[in-house]
């Protein structure tokens, strides 16, 4: 080792002040002190042999810078992705509050009152919404068969012509109310007539006087109040005002036989159209005796009924659904009658 020490002197010495290649020449060629306390490094193998000596420090060199960029940059990606760690927390953190924070809203937040919660009877909208709030008052109203005149107004747009003739027409529609007598009010008796012409125009609407104590108003569906009736019009003024209206016209109405009945009137049968017995009606709802109310659901898009009844409203309906089938109607009756005159 002093003599290759010796003969490499002139060349310059290839000492690295890493630790890491002091590691890698003691593993190499191991190491040798001198004098006082010096490190001298022997030379590998490959430095003695012509110039390939001086390329192998280079070469640790380079291989010692990539391994302190790799390490440099492992770490900084670790910092990077503790970085991203952090704001992900954040993040995630931030998100959390703000659900809190919505979800501490919706629970102050009351909830609206539902059809079901307005149950009270008797009592003016108006305190409804001065008490609970608008939404409250809204159903109260459609459960009292108060309407908003919105709904009025599309209702009345669909089963009533406007500008037309009101006068009386070929055909009239009529419907009545009825209220119950007897011990438990189970008979029925007359307690309003309305007919409406054949563009649903209003030409008659009177309440009667009962001819027998009343024992069940049936205001939730018939709509009639004690006051209404007791200043009605006597039952035989009404009889003959509707009979002679009725007389030679065609009548439209659902299930006539009851109002007929009623009334204690008559009306020929080749001109009755019961909106009820027309079979047409029955195939389209898939009903034998469909109500007034699923008819024009189903065939008009509009809701009646809702509540308390209107004589007046259901008239308008039953004549709106013969106007919809008329001429079909009326070539159905005239082919009968041809059948029957051939028989």
């Amino acid at each position: 080792l002093l003599k290759q020490k010796a003969n490499g002197a002139g060349e310059p010495s290839a000492a690295c002040p890493k630790e890491s290649s002091k590691k890698q020449e003691r593993k190499e060629g191991g190491a040798a002190t001198k004098g006082k306390g010096n490190v001298v490094k022997p030379k590998p193998a490959s430095e003695t042999t012509g110039g390939s000596a001086k390329s192998s420090p280079a070469l640790d060199a380079a291989s010692e810078r990539s391994a302190g960029d790799k390490t440099l940059n492992g770490t900084g990606k670790d910092g990077n992705g503790c970085k991203e760690k952090k704001k992900n927390g954040n993040i995630e953190k931030e998100r959390g509050d703000i659900k809190h924070k919505r979800r501490k809203a919706e629970e102050h937040v009351e909830p609206q009152p539902e059809e079901a919660d307005i149950w009270f009877d008797d009592v003016d909208p108006k305190d409804i919404e001065a008490a609970i709030g608008p939404e409250a008052a809204k159903v109260a109203r459609r459960k009292l068969g108060l309407e908003t005149g919105q709904s009025k107004e599309s209702v009345e747009q669909v089963l009533v012509k406007e500008k037309a003739f009101e006068g009386l027409t070929r055909a009239v529609a009529m419907d009545c109310e009825m209220v119950g007598v007897g011990p438990k009010g189970e008979d029925s008796i007359v307690a309003r007539v309305s007919i409406v012409n054949q563009f649903g125009k209003c030409i008659y609407d009177k309440y009667v006087k009962p001819t027998e104590e009343v024992t069940d108003y049936r205001t939730a569906v018939s709509g009639i109040r004690p006051e209404n009736i007791k200043t009605g019009e006597d039952f035989k003024v009404v009889q003959k005002e509707v009979a002679d209206i009725l007389n030679g016209r065609i009548l439209v109405g659902h299930a006539l036989h009851n109002d007929l009945k009623v009334l204690f009137l008559d009306h020929p049968k080749k001109k009755i159209r019961d909106t009820q017995k027309y079979k047409p009606f029955r195939q389209r709802v898939k009903n034998v005796r469909p109500s007034l109310k699923l008819l024009c659901e189903r065939l008009l898009d509009v809701r009646v009924q809702t509540a308390e009844h209107c004589s007046i409203q259901d008239a308008q309906a039953a004549m709106r659904l013969y106007t919809l089938e008329k001429r079909r109607w009326e070539a159905a009756v005239k082919d009968k009658s041809k059948v029957k005159k051939k028989k």
